[in-house]
């Protein structure tokens, strides 16, 4: 047996795969990762454990005066460090194409998150990626093409439907196609277009039910998930924002323990330090956010109204996952600390962001670092249950037993 520390491990892998070895080879051997704090994704910790992997797979996790450790493992010492599984990202939204669809999976492990939902956006001819293990790539399911009423000016991937008959219609296609999830969106931006009548989501439901299917809803309006409720909803792809939410909608929750909430917290309008990103992006892209990071009072009120939503239904027990919007890889690590600002504990967040969106996604071998799931998990430097921001702060990231190449971020 021989000792070595993560950074070497990094580099191993990193190099022998610069050098053209078959990839999967870096997966094969017995490692024994030891000495740190273990976050599982279930809420539980353990302190100086132990995680052993085989192949693409764990092995054994426990204390490590527990796990067994076979003759010839590489042992990699991670006294001081945490590990917790990598993120799973219920609501994104990626690029079109099949080339940069790849390039934002590898973005996304780059950033420690192992899957991504994109929800909506997709058209059918890129979905084949799903079932495609790409080296060095986050897992890709998608709703497909989402169903919506016409909104001119804006995207036309998703159906844009005008009645029932056209609303069943689509879920048809979407059932054919075997998309992860219907996505539907009842929103009327800010009184520029209709939104689905609740004849029409309704139906839209009722059909997706019919076959094995279920929905989830971009919403904006308390009224509106009221409805979507009672019409058996099963996931709110965000939390209400037009106000604070009443005994009723908390009724309503926890009535129905199954219903899964994707809080997708919208910018704090206040201004951050973005310099953790530096290592990650262009000059030029980090450039344009800076420009945009300011103080907006607005933009602060708008975010406090959710923030107390999410806040409440926490505390009523409500199915929490983590969605981060968008097309930004690093954006789950922003949306935790906005959890945790919202009222959320740390470790309720990371057990939203990892276990529950993995059994969301009915991803059966992710979400928590178990024997038997794959091998995808994030050393950090620091202890995210002390100031979750510590999951940015990333010393590696394995994904199916090998490590991700993080000295060059993905272009």
């Amino acid at each position: 047996m021989h000792r070595v520390n993560v950074v070497a491990v990094v580099t191993i892998v990193v190099l022998a795969v610069l050098a053209g070895f078959a990839f999967p080879a870096a997966a094969q051997a017995v490692t024994a990762f030891e000495g740190a704090r273990l976050i599982v994704g279930d809420g539980r910790v353990i302190e100086n454990a132990a995680l052993m992997v085989d192949g693409t797979k764990i092995a054994q996790a426990g204390r490590a005066a527990d796990v067994r450790v076979p003759s010839g493992a590489t042992r990699v010492n991670l006294v001081g460090k945490t590990v917790m599984p990598m993120i799973i990202d219920t609501h994104v939204h990626l690029s079109p194409t099949r080339d940069a669809i790849v390039r934002d999976l590898k973005m996304r492990a780059y950033y420690g998150v192992g899957a991504a939902l994109s929800m909506g956006t997709d058209n059918y001819d890129v979905l084949d990626i799903r079932s495609q293990t790409i080296p060095g790539a986050a897992r890709y399911l998608s709703a497909g093409r989402g169903i919506t009423m016409p909104e001119p000016g804006r995207t036309t991937a998703p159906y844009w439907i005008t009645s029932v008959a056209e609303g069943r219609k689509a879920v048809e296609e979407a059932a054919a196609h075997k998309v992860d999830i219907v996505k539907i969106w009842v929103d009327n931006r800010d009184g520029k277009y209709k939104k689905l009548t609740p004849e029409m989501y309704g139906a839209v439901i009722d059909e997706a039910h019919k076959r094995g299917l279920r929905v989830t809803a971009h919403l904006f309006d308390l009224e509106d998930a009221k409805g979507l409720i009672r019409a058996g909803v099963d996931a709110l792809a965000h939390g209400i924002r037009d106000k604070d939410i009443d005994d009723e909608l908390v009724a309503m929750f926890k009535q129905r323990p199954n219903l899964i909430l994707t809080p997708n917290l919208p910018d704090r309008g206040v201004k951050v330090d973005l310099s953790w990103l530096r290592t990650g992006l262009p000059a030029e892209e980090l450039a344009k956010l800076e420009a945009a990071n300011t103080d907006r009072p607005a933009a602060q009120a708008f975010f406090g109204i959710q923030a107390r939503n999410l806040a409440r239904l926490n505390a009523a027990g409500a199915r929490i996952v983590l969605g981060s919007d968008g097309n930004r890889p690093w954006g789950p690590h922003e949306e935790m600390q906005d959890m945790v600002l919202a009222g959320m504990t740390p470790m309720q967040v990371i057990v939203a962001a990892t276990r529950n969106s993995a059994e969301y996604l009915r991803i059966a071998d992710a979400g928590t670092l178990q024997a038997g799931k794959s091998a995808d998990f994030i050393v950090l430097d620091a202890n995210p249950l002390d100031d979750i921001t510590n999951t940015r702060r990333i010393s590696a990231v394995v994904l199916r037993g090998a490590a991700v190449d993080r000295g060059q971020p993905v272009r």
